[in-house]
C-alpha cells in the first residue's frame, strides 16, 4: 500500500518528454466526490420542484400520498449520501488506518444512490406533472 502522501504511478513504458503521468489517489478520489456531490445537489433540487408541484395539485391528486412518501424518503437518502460524500472528501485515502472506514463508506454511499435512482424511476412513472393527454372533466367544448 502507499504511505500517506505518496503518488502511485501506474505508467507502463516510457512516458515520453511532455508530461509525468502519476495519479495522486487521495486527489483522485476527492475529485470524484465532489463530482458526485454536485450530482446529488441537481438531483435534490430536481425533488424539491417535484415536491412542490404535487403540493400544489393538492389532496386531490390520485397519487397525492404515494409521490409525497417516495419524494420525501429520496430526499432524506440524497442528505445522508451528501454527508457520506462530505466525510469521503476530508479524510485522506492514503492513511491505511482510515481505508477500511472509507470504503465502507464509499459502498453506503453507493449503495444509498442506487436506492435514490430506483426511487427516482418511481416518482417519475407516478408523475408530478398534469400530461395533457386526458381531457379535464369541467372543461366545456367551443361549440
Amino acid at each position: 500500500m502507499a504511505s500517506d502522501g505518496e503518488i502511485i504511478n501506474f505508467q507502463t513504458g516510457n512516458p515520453g518528454p511532455r508530461r509525468d503521468n502519476t495519479i495522486n489517489i487521495n486527489h483522485y478520489a476527492t475529485k470524484k466526490s465532489v463530482a458526485e456531490s454536485m450530482l446529488d445537489v441537481a438531483l435534490f433540487m430536481a425533488n424539491v420542484t417535484q415536491l412542490k408541484a404535487v403540493l400544489e395539485q393538492g389532496v386531490s391528486f390520485q397519487y397525492y400520498a404515494t409521490l409525497i412518501s417516495l419524494i420525501s424518503i429520496s430526499l432524506f437518502f440524497q442528505v445522508v449520501i451528501g454527508i457520506f460524500l462530505i466525510i469521503l472528501a476530508r479524510l485522506n485515502l492514503n492513511d491505511v488506518s482510515k481505508q477500511q472506514r472509507l470504503n465502507m463508506l464509499n459502498n453506503a454511499a453507493t449503495a444509498l444512490i442506487f436506492i435514490t435512482v430506483i426511487l427516482n424511476i418511481f416518482i417519475t412513472a407516478f408523475g408530478v406533472q398534469k400530461t395533457g393527454l386526458y381531457p379535464t372533466r369541467n372543461t366545456r367544448r367551443p361549440y
